[in-house]
């Protein structure tokens, strides 16, 4: 299993130590045995969750240089994609899991401390609210998200948590372009530059990944992230 996991990265030009490749199956291991009881997942084959899960979190860096990049928050990371993949490929980052369920975060939890990970944390709630924390606010290098929300509440969850110059990458499936035109006047408001969109397939499927880059120009204004339920209710 190890092997497999190791070939399939190459072909996204990264190449996994035994280390890595045996915590990436550890993790698969327990994703499978905890959403025996919770739900985590509805992916739960192995070269399922190798493609869907493991490479598509870690994909991102073919289209941005990871070393460049040194903190990272997860928003709505789930079962900890792409959070939780990005970490064990690239170890240098540290690392924020955002999740609003505690169940999950107690998983991710579990997961951090059975393969020793260090430079990770997780954060259990809302993001309106910890967007406006100090502690977070403006403190990540990348903000990224796999979460299921129109690109408008998500730039409003996100983009409070990257320092000017940073970038909220938006993992989305599909047709992205009238979403992307539709956001414009919320990024415009966040005090971004206008989003850009890029394009992979990932290898050997037809399986397609949209990546939306919105990179911060200005200091937020503090009214931003409205308060809990508004960006999905009445998006900018």
């Amino acid at each position: 299993m190890k092997q497999r996991i190791q070939e399939a990265f190459k072909k996204i030009n990264i190449e996994l130590t035994d280390d890595q490749a045996s915590n990436l199956y550890t993790y698969y291991e327990m994703l499978v045995e905890w959403n025996k009881v919770m739900n985590l997942t509805g992916i739960t084959e192995f070269e399922d969750v190798l493609l869907k899960h493991f490479i598509d979190s870690v994909a991102v860096c073919q289209i941005t240089d990871m070393s460049k990049v040194k903190s990272v928050m997860d928003v709505g990371t789930g079962a900890g994609f792409p959070g939780m993949p990005l970490k064990i490929v690239f170890p240098h980052l540290k690392i924020t899991l955002l999740d609003s369920l505690n169940k999950r975060i107690q998983f991710l939890n579990a997961v951090i401390e059975k393969l020793q990970l260090k430079d990770i944390d997780t954060i259990h709630g809302r993001a309106e609210d910890f967007g406006r924390d100090e502690q977070y606010r403006e403190q990540y290098d990348m903000c990224v998200s796999r979460a299921v929300a129109n690109l408008s509440s998500l730039s409003e969850y996100c983009v409070p948590f990257i320092k000017v110059g940073g970038r909220f990458i938006s993992y989305k499936a599909g047709e992205v372009e009238e979403e992307v035109t539709n956001a414009e006047k919320a990024v415009r408001t966040l005090h971004c530059e206008p989003a850009t969109i890029a394009k992979i397939t990932l290898p050997d499927s037809d399986l397609s990944r949209s990546f939306v880059i919105i990179k911060k120009k200005g200091h937020l204004d503090k009214k931003y992230p409205r308060k809990a339920g508004m960006p999905t209710k009445n998006p900018l």
